[in-house]
């Protein structure tokens, strides 16, 4: 009987072992090179995680031969980057254009025909883009930009057709605008994705100011959300709070600060965010359909003059916490999983453009958890803006100070 036991054990433990996770790397483990966590600043507060591994995760190494180069340094405050089929790529710059950069860092002239309604002080501009999954076909890409209106400005989700030339747009046309729209210049998220059914997700900060900042809380407000639309701009059918007369049926998840990062796990399709907290307190989230995400109720942060954000509390019933924090922040900003197959050790794993951590942040996921945290570029001393992964399977990813970057194997 004992004997018997044994063998039910063991053979359940190398089922375990062999099995892939819903979101994760497959069957390895990763090497955790450092198990004292890769985070070595101290912590600007004392909060403690909800959970083990939920922040200040041990570190790894890369051991496959990779190489980050430099293709072009001449972008004007690139921000948002999306691979075309071809080998292309479309990379916005803050300051108004939409270019397009092939692969050997040549830049075109700015697409013609580009809105010129646009607000580009401070953190506004021409911000995330995408391109539709039928791009082949119907050559649609989508963008956001911080429009100016007689109210204030809003971040808007626009569409056209990308020229069979690729020197113009046609049939721009603002699909949504995210309101109230306010008159400062931070805090617009700014990101776009599409998935495999056609939804749109857009993401819009809170706005930064302490007037704007409750309304990532109410759901008559479109500001400090995940939205959920039509390529139409359209409230798709199925959110969380279609029907509601006290809800706008767009918003797919609220508690949000500056989501700038979205991405679709390449394990399940699932939808993925990075947001920038204040002092401490950048996430990552798992989002889920009308789940609330905190902010600025809760957060592992502290206001920039020191102050607790509210009522200095973490944890409450009612909020998602998040699947892992920085403490101090990285300022995670452009987001993408990999499923390239030169470098089978970052299968599936989630990449973070970073601002003031000035790296690209590489973690792995089991079960979506993060298992492991990996740094890479930041001998280059470049704010990391976007990363995406072009038609090649190496990521690309632009800085604040115009460089283009392939990372991948050497």
């Amino acid at each position: 009987m004992k004997k018997k036991l044994l063998v039910v054990l063991a053979t359940a433990l190398i089922i375990n072992a062999c099995s892939k996770n819903k979101s994760g790397t497959g069957d390895t483990d990763p090497v955790i090179t450092d198990t004292t966590g890769v985070e070595k600043n101290p912590p600007n507060t004392t909060y403690k995680p909800a959970f083990t591994g939920q922040t200040r995760i041990g570190g790894v190494t890369t051991t496959t031969p990779w190489e980050g180069k430099i293709l072009t340094s001449n972008l004007v405050s690139p921000w948002g980057i999306a691979a075309l089929p071809d080998g292309r790529f479309l990379i916005t710059e803050k300051t108004g254009n939409i270019r397009v950069v092939d692969a050997q860092g040549n830049i075109s002239a700015a697409l013609t025909n580009a809105p010129t309604d646009v607000k580009t002080d401070g953190q506004a501009g021409v911000l995330g883009i995408t391109i539709d999954p039928q791009f082949n076909s119907n050559r649609m890409i989508y963008w956001i930009y911080s429009r100016e209106t007689d109210d204030g400005n809003v971040p808007a989700l626009t569409k056209a057709r990308l020229s069979n030339d690729y020197t113009s747009l046609e049939n721009v046309t603002v699909i949504y605008e995210a309101r109230p729209a306010h008159g400062g210049n931070a805090h617009y998220g700014g990101r776009v994705k599409i998935d495999a059914e056609g939804h749109v997700f857009m993401s819009v900060g809170e706005r930064s100011d302490i007037a704007t900042r409750p309304l990532a809380q109410s759901l008559t407000a479109a500001i400090g959300k995940v939205l959920r639309l039509t390529r139409d701009g359209a409230a798709a059918a199925g959110n969380p709070f279609a029907g509601r007369s006290d809800a706008l049926p767009e918003i797919y998840s609220y508690g949000h600060r500056n989501p700038q990062g979205l991405a679709l796990s390449t394990v399940d399709g699932h939808l993925w965010e990075a947001e920038m907290g204040p002092r401490g307190g950048d996430e990552i989230n798992y989002i889920e359909a009308g789940h609330n995400y905190g902010w600025p109720t809760i957060g592992y942060g502290i206001e920039y003059s020191g102050e607790p954000v509210g009522q200095g509390i973490t944890q409450q019933s009612g909020m998602d916490q998040p699947v892992y924090y920085w403490d101090p922040v990285v300022s995670p900003s452009g987001v993408t999983f990999y499923n390239g197959s030169d470098m089978a050790e970052w299968k599936d794993n989630l990449f973070l453009a970073c601002l003031s951590g000035k790296q690209i942040t590489r973690l792995i996921l089991r079960n979506n958890k993060v298992v492991g945290e990996e740094r890479l570029l930041a001998s280059e001393d470049q704010r990391f803006r976007d990363i995406t992964q072009g038609a090649d399977g190496a990521l690309y990813a632009v800085t604040d100070g115009g460089r283009l970057y392939r990372i991948g194997k050497k």
